[in-house]
């Protein structure tokens, strides 16, 4: 297939190069025997030649030679990005790419025994850009795959990510990213985990952050979650902490809704003690194989018996915030206290 898709189950966390770092870390779950959902990954090598045989980059470049606007602008940048996406997602996939797109779409919807399959198009940097790029869910059938793998393409040239690579000096007309293509979970409620305390650093804890329905709530702070604090070394539930709730995001026919939570869920946690302490073991299961704190997003698909239910999305390393300095902390604690 020209080096262009691969099966999870053929990468690891060595192939970040090749098919981008959500899909590597997908790949290396899949081969640890991990619950992660079946699927194939495009790789950055299947972005370019897209780019470059559908004639895209060179419609690119040329408009991005002419353009004579100053990019530091809000309103330019959002009209170059809107431009150039307009002329990714124009583009029909080459004939070979698209037959071999197809071919494993097919083969997934054989796997999972459903004939057009719903899927998530996840976006997968070489470097983790966690938001910079987009995610499309419950996406349906060959034409829709088709054209949401162009979207996730499309996404590189969003205002945010041509303002970072403008920042950075790096070219504006390129930066190809994989595309993770997997079953799409139904989840009956979803979040993160985070193998350490990300505000203090603290390494014998783990926090959980947690709402009904799909992910995107909490990862997109729509919502306030429900909170779970553990024990690393034996998995202890510490502390719960009830959230607001607010909104909910699920599954329709196609794509995604988001609605006000129902008032019994909102004052109910998303969570039992057993899916508290499951998310938490498999967490440790992956800080132990990348040898850092993870950051990683589960989900408690319906209609699965515990815990075969709780199934893992992604994970990377967990950003943790800086501590102060001493100094810094000294000062911090005096203007505590004179302003009490």
């Amino acid at each position: 297939m020209n080096n262009w898709i691969y099966w999870l189950e053929e990468l690891g966390h060595g192939a970040n190069d090749l098919v981008g770092k959500k899909c590597a870390n997908l790949g290396e779950m899949t081969c640890m025997g991990l619950r992660v959902p079946p699927g194939f990954a495009l790789s950055l090598k299947a972005c370019t030649d897209f780019m470059t045989l559908s004639g895209a980059m060179d419609e690119i470049k040329d408009y991005l030679d002419k353009a004579e606007r100053d990019l530091d602008g809000v309103e330019a940048l959002n009209e170059v990005s809107a431009h150039l996406r307009s002329v990714v997602d124009s583009k029909e996939m080459p004939e070979e790419m698209k037959n071999a797109v197809l071919s494993c779409y097919r083969r997934l919807c054989e796997r999972c025994n459903t004939p057009d399959v719903a899927v998530s198009t996840r976006s997968a940097g070489a470097k983790s850009h966690p938001g910079q790029y987009e995610t499309h869910l419950n996406v349906k059938g060959e034409s829709d795959v088709l054209d949401f793998i162009k979207k996730v393409w499309s996404s590189a040239f969003n205002p945010r990510s041509l303002a970072a690579r403008k920042r950075l000096g790096l070219p504006l007309h390129s930066d190809p990213i994989g595309v993770a293509v997997l079953r799409m979970v139904d989840a009956r409620a979803a979040g993160v985990l985070f193998t350490a305390d990300p505000n203090t650093g603290d390494h014998s804890k783990m926090i959980i952050e947690a709402n009904w329905g799909l992910g995107e709530s909490v990862v997109g702070g729509e919502a306030v979650p429900d909170m779970f604090i553990l024990r690393k070394d034996n998995l202890e539930i510490l502390d719960k902490k009830l959230g607001g709730k607010g909104r909910i995001v699920k599954c329709c026919d196609r794509g995604i809704v988001e609605e006000q939570t129902p008032c019994d869920q909102k004052e109910t946690f998303c969570l039992t003690d057993e899916e508290i302490v499951e998310i938490a073991r498999l967490g440790k299961v992956l800080e132990k194989r990348f040898g850092v704190p993870q950051d990683t997003e589960w989900a408690v698909e319906h209609g699965r018996a515990h815990p075969e239910s709780v199934v893992l999305l992604q994970t990377r390393p967990e950003v943790i915030a800086k501590k102060a300095d001493p100094l810094d902390q000294v000062i911090n604690m005096m203007v505590g206290r004179f302003s009490c």
